[in-house]
């Protein structure tokens, strides 16, 4: 796998981040009965706002997850694997 963070330009975040999530949130777009996934995991906290593209070797599925470089930026996010998704 690949992943790049792509900055906003607009620097650090405005916003507090959310008191729920003080060691960053595993994102999961799977489901129970996907039965292929990838897992990325992601550079934790992000260095800035932004998004990182994270782009699967195994399967060639490219995806972007927002970050803000605060503590709840996700650590991690699991899709179906575009293998399934097409087949």
């Amino acid at each position: 796998m690949t992943v790049k963070f792509i900055p906003s330009g607009r620097g650090k975040a405005q916003c507090p981040p959310d008191p729920d999530y003080p060691n960053g949130v595993e994102v999961n777009l799977a489901t129970p009965s996907d039965t292929s996934r990838c897992r990325f995991d992601l550079p934790y906290p992000a260095p800035e706002t932004g998004m990182f593209e994270v782009h699967c070797d195994h399967c060639g599925l490219t995806i972007l997850v927002t970050a803000a470089g605060r503590p709840d930026d996700p650590t991690s996010i699991t899709v179906p694997c575009k293998e399934m998704l097409v087949n």
